[in-house]
């Protein structure tokens, strides 16, 4: 099987395609990634050289290359995780949001229902589509679309793009919509990466608000299996949730932070503490997302497997052990240290 993995280089994207490659060597894992400023390629090094992967550079609002990678490759499946994220970002710049999250998508979509022998185009979205909730109640698969910032429509947008394609061209479609994803290799825009850069050099960690507002967090790992999952028993045509049942409040998110690294860093209890910043809450800001994830786990017996506490854990180490990556990420130059990085390659 010839599979197009789109946002490959990308957080969520490494640690799909390091899944796809390494436990399927039947299948020829293509990633295709524009390699903005949140894709690396020095993620993947440990499987560049692996005869079943090969990386592609490509920009999915590029319809003539989407169209021509396609015709070359004739896929039968995709797993599209290409976008855009940040929801800071989009209400700075909502017309790239469109572009790439809405657009990019209607590209691939074309060029898929064009190829024989196609299987499934897996798209993965996200539980910011479905709202906010109140203080009680969970996200189901049936809850209705309700977006509140310009990042959450686009991927509304090209949630019922591909639905639409199932409906009126018949192409084997899936979702699903993850919560927040955290975990290593992620771009320190997100929260806890920023606190855990802010906290290495003793800069303020800024939370929105008062840090009420509630995520359920998701371990990317546990991520990466939930997709692998779907994308071989999934149905076709069906939406699934995905969830980490760790619901936290962005301020105890904060906090477990700052307990962990004094410890880790020898510093005395309550030390980083004294960096936290409450700061203008974000336009929008939603109160609180949770996924109710029933279907996924009484249908295809999945689950997550690593606890909010462990996963920190790990993160945090992650970070610590990769220093250098951190260090270039946010230096200011990462577009042009990624450019470099792929010219070698």
């Amino acid at each position: 099987m010839k599979i197009i993995i789109t946002g490959g280089a990308g957080f969520i994207g490494t640690h799909v395609v390091k899944l796809f490659v390494k436990k399927y060597p039947q299948y020829q894992i293509y990633n295709l990634d524009a390699l903005t400023y949140a894709g690396n390629l020095e993620n993947l090094k440990d499987i560049e050289h692996l005869p079943n992967y090969q990386f592609i550079k490509a920009d999915i609002t590029d319809e003539k290359h989407i169209q021509q990678i396609f015709d070359e490759i004739q896929p039968n499946a995709v797993i599209h995780l290409a976008a855009e994220s940040h929801v800071d970002r989009s209400i700075m710049n909502p017309n790239q949001f469109v572009l790439t999250n809405v657009l990019g998508t209607i590209h691939l979509l074309n060029a898929a229902k064009k190829m024989k022998d196609f299987k499934v185009f897996y798209h993965i979205s996200t539980d910011e589509v479905y709202g906010s909730l109140g203080e009680t109640g969970y996200f189901t698969e049936k809850t209705p679309y309700d977006p509140r910032s310009p990042y959450s429509a686009s991927k509304a947008s090209s949630d019922h793009f591909v639905r639409s394609y199932f409906h009126t061209y018949h192409l084997p479609v899936k979702i699903s919509n993850c919560s927040n994803n955290y975990g290593p290799y992620q771009f320190p825009e997100k929260l806890i990466p920023l606190c855990i850069n802010n906290i290495l050099n003793e800069k303020p960690l800024p939370i929105y608000g008062k840090g009420e507002n509630v995520r359920d967090w998701l371990y990317v790992e546990d991520h990466a299996r939930a997709i692998d999952t779907i994308f071989h028993h999934g149905k076709i045509g069906e939406t699934y949730n995905i969830g980490g049942n760790s619901e936290k409040k962005n301020i105890e998110v904060v906090q477990t932070l700052c307990r962990i690294m004094n410890k880790k860093m020898n510093k005395p209890n309550g030390y980083y503490e004294k960096l936290i910043t409450f700061v203008k809450d974000r336009a929008g800001h939603d109160l609180r997302y949770a996924i109710d994830f029933t279907k996924l786990k009484t249908e295809l017996n999945w689950q997550p497997s690593v606890s909010f506490e462990e996963g920190i854990e790990k993160t945090i180490d992650w970070y610590l052990n990769n220093s250098e990556w951190l260090k270039n990420v946010t230096s200011g130059n990462y577009q042009k240290y990624y450019e470099e990085q792929y010219s070698k390659r």
